[in-house]
């Protein structure tokens, strides 16, 4: 099973990806030999994965970055990088390779003191790899300080040295580096194929597999956790309930405290899991004594390891409403589609009885307005807008329709 058969519904992608790590690995080989390069290739020191949500941006970059650190004996004879079983592919897809670093958002951007020393490591030769790879997984998360460090790597890279930025779509990456770097973009996978991974990977039911996978229309990371998580079927049996629960203005309150408590008690979950480990570590990295005291001078770092907690707790309280708020969009969508009388697939079918009282009770253009409602609380959350203001006045544009 090679490191390409995670990309769902990619075969254009992992096609050239494939090219490039044979041509890298080919590259590798000769400058150890110490012969001439391959005059034509088709490697480069920086990739731009974009694609919506749930396509396998960073599973396409993880993947890749596994295929060009691969040291399967096979390459010799002619097989492809990324077999998926040595050392090299095992520790970049687990992400613990030493010449794989990863970079993603803690909080709402990436600060130039995350990139500093990543870019400092970015200039080095690979320590035990054949390749220093650099994946971001949130460029354009990037704020202007930390993308003009990133540019400036860009620009001068190291000979051994790859850059894999992730992002929704071009258009979110600074325009000076998006040009230095060969773009792949990622489509949406069917339901389908979706539901076909999650039988033949994980080996779920076919029904469920196949509910999960059309429930999040592709999203292959929200279709596993559906397929394998009771407690995620919970939550979304929750969310898709609520429309019908906006009755009065004491309901539409109560609704979106519900929604937003769910999403704080998701980050406090993993908190308690990451949070107490990063700090046993940290205090046993500064030689403090278990149960001891911090030695002198340390206190400024572990202040900057509470800081970076904190901003990704709330980094992923907004990201689980924000699966919440997918959810409803998903769940209007369906209402629209009965109203209007399309042959568009049905997403929540098993919320069949909601979405017919729901389309027989009301317009197009109210369902139209309750998308849009919706989308509105999106970007106020984007813009660090309190989450119950932001839910509060979801949930009453909802009830007003």
């Amino acid at each position: 099973m090679t490191v390409w058969d995670d990309l769902v519904g990619q075969e254009k992608v992992s096609a050239v990806l494939d090219a490039a790590a044979r041509d890298a690995d080919a590259l590798v080989t000769a400058a150890a030999a110490d012969e001439p390069p391959p005059e034509a290739s088709k490697m480069t020191h920086a990739w731009l994965f974009t694609g919506p949500p749930g396509a396998g941006r960073n599973q396409a970059a993880r993947a890749f970055a596994a295929a060009l650190q691969c040291v399967s004996p096979d390459r010799a004879l002619g097989g492809t990088p990324g077999c998926g079983f040595c050392d090299g592919c095992h520790t970049a897809l687990l992400g613990t390779h030493a010449d794989v670093t990863t970079v993603a958002a803690v909080g709402s951007e990436i600060l130039v003191r995350d990139m500093r020393d990543t870019v400092r490591k970015s200039f080095t030769a690979p320590a035990t790899g054949r390749w220093q790879i650099i994946l971001v997984e949130d460029a354009e998360r990037l704020n202007e300080k930390s993308a003009n460090a990133v540019l400036k790597a860009v620009e001068e890279p190291a000979p051994r040295t790859v850059w894999l930025l992730c992002a929704p779509s071009v258009e979110d990456v600074l325009p000076t580096i998006r040009s230095r770097c060969r773009h792949l973009n990622l489509r949406t996978p069917t339901v389908d194929a979706v539901a076909d991974m999650l039988v033949r990977r994980d080996g779920i039911d076919p029904e469920v597999a196949l509910a999960a996978a059309r429930a999040t229309q592709g999203h292959v990371d929200r279709a596993r956790r559906l397929a394998t998580d009771p407690a995620a079927r919970q939550r979304r049996a929750a969310v898709l309930k609520l429309p019908l629960r906006l009755d009065e203005v004491g309901a539409c309150l109560r609704a979106a405290q519900e929604l937003v408590d769910a999403a704080a008690e998701d980050s406090k979950q993993l908190a308690e899991e990451m949070d107490g480990k990063e700090t046993e570590e940290m205090k046993a990295a500064l030689g403090a004594p278990q149960g001891g005291r911090l030695p002198r001078g340390t206190a400024g770092v572990m202040k900057d390891l509470e800081d970076m907690q904190k901003r990704r707790r709330t980094r992923t309280q907004r990201d689980s409403l924000d699966v919440a708020l997918g959810d409803l969009t998903a769940f209007y969508r369906d209402v629209l589609a009965l109203q209007l009388g399309t042959r568009v697939a049905i997403a929540n079918a098993d919320a069949g009885d909601a979405l017919e009282r729901l389309a027989r009770a009301g317009a197009p253009e109210s369902t139209l307005r309750r998308i849009e409602a919706i989308a509105a609380c999106r970007e106020a959350l984007d813009r660090n807008v309190s989450p119950l203001l932001a839910v509060e006045a979801m949930t009453m544009a909802l009830r007003a329709g």
